[in-house]
């Protein structure tokens, strides 16, 4: 799922807000009290105008709202006043550049709040209005989880693992939003702040017990969990990715580490297998327990607060998920399976259980619930997604060269002879470096190559196209690798491609979009779904495929 870099508002073309999910019942907010949590004076009988929602977008407008009429990429939400008002709202927010425009309108009929930085307070103001987070009890108990890869699975586990537990839960995250009821769609790995309020209001308001939500570094940036306080986070690992918008990974880290702050935070898990996983637990103002998920060290003893040791997982597989044992400093153990592949996995799966024990379970009450109803086993869409068995076919997101190694290496199968056949891209208008680097990545794990298209969105698709070739050619060429190298497009010839070069005994990866089912070129959607697209060139060649299981909401 690619991210917005810049603040989105309400132009035509940005997001809708997430529909349907906002409490039935909020109580009226005087326009007085906004005015005073972001030090705006609200005059006269303006004062007592009662507000009883917030949005960014106009047309997600409903009666009662307060419009926040922020600058887009294209246009200023100011432009779109006049439809706000029309839909409901019964006040605007924005900055000195919309309040120019609209003193070049017509009379507005409602307040207007000036703010320096409009966006930098809309979080305070939704849970001000939304009444999200109260003090005390009600509220859902709430996990973040952050870090390059592995958020989304984690999250899915974590929400499995909590329902073993017999609570009632909600999810917010890259694939789609649970509240308690039907799944909807989601279109930012994290939603915009007003819609994040709403839904924990939500939660709240159905009486769910817990839930846990993918906190993206550019949900920090652009103030989109600005209001929220996370019972637990937790932290899986930081490796090259939107530096387009970071610029340098250490920028990148500390944006991160601003979750790890009592302004945003109660406790914290970090796993520390990377060094930026170390800086972050010595970095963090918050209590740390930390995780040590990469595997034991020869002595099977680590300066970890919990270690994964699967040394058991590598020589005793079930399927293709793993068992592994969970040990704390203090001697406690923990056994746990997932079902789905890799190494990393064994680390979501273990940074998912010390999450949920650090949020006041109790390590029996947690294995109970992992020998019962091996929640690490719930299909998590386009992540390590197993499409068939003979050949093994999986699509996956991996799309960044620590993910698509960790993908490679995962989908090797031990048997001799078998071949891994990779369809993979890059993401046009981002981070331009990654991508030699995932094409020598490929060449070194694959057997064969084949280079395709990802998301160009407005950039040239051959040219992203040979920025990948020219990775994967140079590691063949400079290390000697034997293996092919194929550019094959649009996207699903380069899948059915895979298929014809297929035997039942190969394994075939077809990474970097997951569960995404539009690809955008040059502004256009145009529908694409690798899994449908894998499936029905298997099909096609006589190959038996997989029930297509929906996640249980």
């Amino acid at each position: 799922m690619s991210e917005l870099t810049a603040p989105d508002a309400s132009a035509p073309s940005g997001h809708d807000a997430t529909p349907g999910f906002r409490p039935t019942a909020v109580a009226a907010v005087p326009l007085s009290a906004i005015g005073a949590a972001i030090g705006v004076a609200v005059p006269g009988a303006s004062s007592s105008v009662p507000v009883t929602g917030i949005s960014l977008n106009s047309r997600s407008v409903r009666p009662g709202d307060l419009y926040v009429a922020l600058p887009g990429a294209a246009r200023h939400g100011a432009d779109f006043v006049s439809q706000a008002v029309d839909a409901g709202a019964v006040a605007v927010l924005t900055d000195d550049a919309g309040a120019r425009l609209l003193a070049l309108a017509n009379d507005i009929p409602v307040p207007v709040l000036l703010s320096a930085e409009p966006r930098s307070v809309v979080g305070r103001l939704s849970a001000l209005i939304y009444q999200s987070r109260p003090d005390g009890a009600g509220a859902p108990a709430l996990f973040g989880v952050t870090g390059t890869n592995g958020k989304t699975t984690t999250t899915y586990f974590i929400n499995a693992l909590l329902r073993a537990l017999g609570k009632r839960t909600g999810l917010i995250g890259t694939i789609e939003i649970l509240a308690g009821g039907e799944p909807i769609p989601s279109l930012l790995t994290t939603p915009e702040s007003t819609d994040v309020h709403a839904l924990l209001a939500l939660m709240r308001e159905r009486g769910l017990d817990a839930a846990s939500m993918e906190v993206s570094s550019h949900a920090v940036s652009f103030h989109r969990v600005d209001g929220v306080v996370f019972d637990v986070a937790g932290f899986t690992n930081l490796t090259q990715d939107h530096l387009d918008l970071h610029g340098t990974m250490e920028e990148y880290f500390q944006t991160k580490a601003r979750l790890f702050t009592p302004e945003r935070a109660r406790a914290a898990v970090v796993t520390i297998d990377d060094a930026w996983g170390r800086k972050l637990a010595a970095a963090a103002e918050i209590p740390v327990t930390t995780l040590a998920a990469a595997g034991t060290t020869g002595s099977g003893q680590t300066d970890a607060d919990w270690t994964a040791d699967w040394t058991v997982a590598r020589t005793a597989p079930r399927g293709l998920g793993s068992d592994f044992v969970l040990r704390h400093l203090d001697g406690a153990e923990l056994r746990v399976h997932t079902g789905l592949p890799g190494g990393f996995n064994v680390a979501n799966a273990a940074l998912a259980t010390v999450m949920v024990l650090a949020g006041g379970h109790e390590p029996a009450a947690v294995q109970a619930a992992l020998d019962a109803a091996d929640p690490f086993t719930v299909a998590v869409p386009g992540r390590m997604q197993l499409v068939s068995t003979a050949p093994a076919a999986v699509v996956d997101f991996a799309h960044n060269p620590d993910a698509l190694e960790r993908a490679l290496e995962a989908v090797r199968s031990p048997e001799p002879g078998s071949k891994v056949i990779i369809v993979f891209g890059a993401t046009g208008q981002r981070d331009q470096s990654k991508r030699p680097a995932m094409g020598a990545i490929a060449a070194r794990l694959a057997d064969t190559v084949i280079v395709s298209d990802d998301d160009p969105h407005d950039e040239d698709a051959a040219a992203i196209r040979a920025d990948v070739l020219a990775g994967a050619l140079a590691a063949k060429d400079d290390e000697g690798l034997d293996c092919t190298v194929l550019e094959v497009f649009p996207r699903d010839a380069a899948i059915v491609k895979a298929v014809e070069l297929a035997g039942a005994g190969d394994t075939i990866l077809v990474a970097g979009r997951g569960h995404e089912v539009w690809q955008e070129v040059k502004g256009v959607n145009l529908a694409l779904d690798d899994r449908v697209e894998l499936r029905n060139a298997l099909t096609a060649r006589g190959f038996t495929v997989l029930e297509d299981h929906r996640i249980e909401s």
